[in-house]
């Protein structure tokens, strides 16, 4: 049975596939993390689209039904773009992160947090004002957010005071939603809700993106039926690391992750 293939630029995709796991229990899911080239938010436009471009082909070698971008990056350096080039349905992050925040926000004032490349492409801001023109979005770049969840530093002092000065704008901007626009953030949602108060709603993308693939693959009659699913994880580099903060995404621990030289 072919499988859904998922990518991200690390292990912060996993909460994509976690989702997936959970609302479509019997799929197989090919995942691929990008290890080596991690972070992708640092990176050039052409850059990340010449990654994903390549991440893409080597999931298609899986020979898998569907493509998850489960990275924010990726899914805002040219989406449209990137699906013209294949025939296999593909869908990103931003889209169903921007309609739960719209339906969620009850002032209208939106935050979106994201690296220094989801921020610069105003994906978001794009995509929640032509879903409701009165919205506010305020943006913020986060960048060192992701080395910390990849180097599995959650809490302590340093992580507050960077997440202080990174979320003030949101804060003075009076948000009561914010989307964690990369899929590490959701494991420093203890320390993002601690600076922005109990009373701000935090939208993960992620339940919305399983959703959506869900309904593509029941319209194209792909949805598999009760069976023993089966998960294969792949990087780019250090399979023992990714491995061990694997644990923390998906609740039990990841085994047999494979390197592999190139993509």
């Amino acid at each position: 049975m072919k499988a859904i293939g998922v990518f991200d630029s690390g292990v912060g995709g996993l909460t994509v596939a976690r989702e997936l796991m959970q609302q479509l229990p019997y799929e197989d899911i090919v995942y691929f993390g990008d290890t080596a080239r991690v972070p992708y938010g640092t990176k050039s436009r052409e850059t990340v689209f010449r990654f994903s471009i390549e991440n893409i082909l080597f999931l298609l070698k899986h020979d898998v039904k569907l493509i998850c971008i489960a990275c924010n990056t990726a899914s805002s350096v040219g989406l449209p773009a990137i699906k013209r080039h294949f025939k296999v349905p593909i869908v990103g992050v931003i889209g169903p992160g921007a309609k739960e925040a719209v339906y969620a926000t009850r002032n209208k004032r939106i935050g979106v947090l994201g690296t220094r490349s989801t921020i610069k492409s105003r994906a978001y801001d794009i995509e929640i004002k032509q879903l409701d023109r009165k919205a506010k979005v305020i943006a913020t770049a986060c960048p060192l957010f992701v080395p910390f969840v990849e180097e599995d530093w959650l809490n302590g002092k340093v992580v507050l005071e960077v997440a202080r000065s990174y979320l003030k704008p949101l804060k003075d901007g009076r948000v009561d939603t914010a989307i964690l626009g990369c899929t590490h953030y959701p494991l420093l949602k203890p320390v993002i809700r601690k600076v922005l108060g109990k009373k701000v709603i935090l939208i993960d993308s992620a339940r919305q993106v399983a959703m959506e693939v869900k309904k593509i693959l029941a319209q194209d009659s792909q949805l598999n039926k009760k069976r023993v699913s089966r998960h294969r994880f792949y990087v780019s580099d250090n399979p023992e690391g990714f491995s061990k903060l694997a644990k923390r995404f998906l609740g039990s621990a990841v085994q047999n992750v494979k390197k592999v030289n190139s993509v």
